[in-house]
């Protein structure tokens, strides 16, 4: 009888490892198109579960090739795993069972795929963490060491919450940065295009009154007019060029010689460079801080947090910490020396070495460059888009003053 409950759980055990994987498409009761992942022991039986659920079968493939395509797993998709994780431990939940309850709501096959997984390597008697590591190029070197201080203190859930907070903070960030530049970016397309129209259709439309002025045409209204002559017959050639030419900076700004160029000239910007060290620092400042905060060692804390660093002039001056560091000395004594970093980066760094709260001052150092970062992208926005409006503007009006100075011409001309 032992025996035979014994083989029974082996089975079962064997067969939730094991279980193949169905993508689907099909449609609801109320006629909405669905489409998700399904575990199941064969075709058939998927097909059953589904029909139990109420949805009519469109297509039922097994879901290892399926699963592949599209789009992989967004960053707002890692956030929205890792808080549903947090708070499914924190109910109580053992992570196997939290891991199963993930899967049974990812509504993309790609999350469906991965919390698989996941589970199947949990199952196995892998940690999480170790269970991550295939998919560190997702989740990050940062995630993966705080999801391991998680497991060695017990506190997995905990530490997920502030991971949750971490990865909100860092989205909240980027999509102000983000958001505040969309604007801009359009106020100055529109610019262009309205410089354009004005001269490839507007400004032709009078070159028949100007054609017997010859050199009596006022200079202003000749050059608007040879300006329009150009881009009417060179159009397709400048759009070319333009093209070409984004292509080959970016080509450029890919490179590493250019990537370096490019990120030391945005540092020496008058108001952006500001802006950019110090949403650079941030990220730095914010992750060792965090890593500190949940028992990383600061060597490893400092390696990780490098990687996080996008400006290339500030990550080579910060790869001077993990040597300095193994030597046994400060964190402020080496970055001072580098002569990259403001006094205050080294003050508040020194002051957190000397009060034995390293982690917490690098903490506070992030939320201060926060505000900074978003009160100067503020007020660069605040100046940028009254130059862009009147500089369109002013390019507009000396269209227009140079065609009615050149029918006052005509006008003169024909008394």
């Amino acid at each position: 009888m032992l025996a035979t409950v014994t083989w029974r759980w082996r089975s079962q055990r064997l067969s939730d490892i094991s279980m193949p994987s169905f993508s689907y498409k099909a449609i609801g009761r109320d006629g909405k198109s669905r489409e998700g992942m399904i575990e199941a022991d064969g075709t058939e039986l998927a097909q059953r579960q589904l029909r139990a659920q109420g949805l009519t079968l469109l297509k039922l493939e097994e879901g290892g090739a399926e699963a592949q395509k599209g789009k992989p797993p967004s960053r707002q998709d890692v956030l929205s795993m890792t808080t549903e994780l947090a708070v499914l431990l924190r109910a109580g939940l053992p992570l196997d069972r939290a891991l199963k309850v993930l899967i049974d709501m990812a509504a993309q096959p790609q999350m469906h795929a991965l919390l698989s997984d996941l589970l199947k390597a949990v199952k196995g008697g892998k940690a999480l963490s170790v269970a991550l590591q295939p998919h560190e190029e997702l989740f990050g070197s940062f995630y993966l060491s705080m999801v391991k201080a998680g497991e060695a203190s017990g506190q997995l859930s905990d530490v997920l919450d502030r991971l949750v907070e971490y990865l909100e903070n860092a989205k909240a960030n980027r999509d102000s940065v983000v958001s505040a530049l969309i604007y801009p970016a359009i106020l100055l397309v529109v610019s262009v295009l309205s410089i354009v129209v004005m001269l490839g259709f507007v400004v032709p439309q009078f070159e028949t009154l100007f054609e017997d002025m010859g050199e009596a045409l006022p200079p202003l209204t000749a050059a608007v007019i040879a300006a329009a002559d150009f881009i009417a017959a060179w159009g397709w050639l400048l759009a070319i060029v333009t093209v070409g030419a984004v292509i080959a900076g970016k080509r450029w700004a890919d490179s590493d010689e250019g990537k370096r160029s490019l990120h030391a000239r945005m540092l020496k910007l008058p108001l952006a460079g500001g802006i950019v060290f110090e949403f650079e620092v941030s990220k730095f400042a914010r992750t060792v801080g965090t890593l500190l905060g949940n028992g990383v060692s600061l060597l490893k804390a400092i390696s990780i947090a490098i990687e996080t660093v996008d400006n290339t002039v500030i990550q080579e001056s910060l790869e001077v910490l993990p040597p300095a560091v193994k030597a046994g000395k400060r964190m402020s004594v080496a970055l001072e020396e580098t002569e990259m970093f403001t006094p205050m980066v080294i003050q508040m760094i020194r002051v957190g070495e000397e009060s034995g709260s390293l982690g917490e001052m690098l903490l506070e150092l992030a939320k201060v460059f926060d505000d900074h970062v978003q009160a100067g992208v503020k007020r660069g926005l605040t100046l940028l888009e009254p130059v862009l409006i009147l500089g369109m503007g002013f390019i507009i009006a000396v269209i227009i003053i140079a065609i009615l100075m050149g029918i006052l011409s005509v006008n003169d001309l024909a008394l």
